[in-house]
């Protein structure tokens, strides 16, 4: 019967079984920590009982103490059965954790197997090389359409630099003809009128020696 339902009800999903497993654990640990909750009022009860009767009544206290003794080895029972629940409890959400973490690596795997396809380094260097081989096709043609009038020319470098030097070393050549013709003749400057002024004081300095040598014959 058992074999007919699983044949019908199909197989459980894992992570569902570890929820549930992680749940109902989860649930014992919360009885666990009422049950110790109780035992612990229940000691300190018996241990209240014994204070009270330990002078008056020793035969009601030592029932306590005996009461007080139990209660806490089943503390100690129950410390050990929870310390235990919890271990599984981390286990399975450490195992949990570690299945979900593995799945989703494997949904990343094969999100980058169906995107490169059929693609290898070898082709991606021959699609590379390809590249780079048509960028140099479309900067020769580049270079060709900005510069046609070069187009079919053979241009020897040599000839054109001794082409060069020989216009650089006529344009010296002429501007140092031209310097040797430069007018001598100098214009005003700004000092002419001083000096006229200094020669107009000499010529009255002479007529005034002159007056003077009259009037002392």
């Amino acid at each position: 019967m058992s074999g007919f339902m699983g044949y019908f009800g199909g197989r459980k999903d894992p992570k569902q079984s570890t929820r549930d497993a992680i749940v109902t654990l989860r649930q014992q640990l919360l009885m666990l920590e009422k049950k110790e909750e109780h035992l612990q009022k229940k000691v300190d009860e018996e241990l209240k009982k014994a204070k009270t009767n330990a002078v008056s009544n020793k035969s009601v206290a030592t029932a306590a103490l005996r009461r007080k003794k139990a209660h806490e080895q089943e503390l100690e029972r129950l410390s050990g059965t929870r310390l235990q629940l919890e271990m599984q409890v981390s286990t399975l959400e450490s195992a949990n954790f570690n299945q979900e973490t593995m799945a989703a690596m494997k949904k990343g795997s094969d999100a980058l197997k169906a995107i490169h396809g059929k693609l290898t380094p070898d082709k991606v260097e021959d699609t590379m090389a390809a590249i780079m081989e048509q960028r140099e096709v479309a900067k020769e043609i580049s270079d060709a359409i900005s510069n046609p009038m070069n187009a079919g020319i053979d241009l020897d470098e040599d000839e054109l630099k001794d082409e060069l030097a020989e216009l650089e070393q006529e344009e010296l050549n002429d501007r140092l003809a031209g310097a040797d013709h430069v007018p001598t003749t100098r214009l005003p400057s700004v000092a002419e009128p001083s000096r006229h002024k200094v020669a107009e004081d000499d010529d009255e300095e002479a007529q005034l020696k002159e007056l003077q040598a009259a009037l002392a014959m």
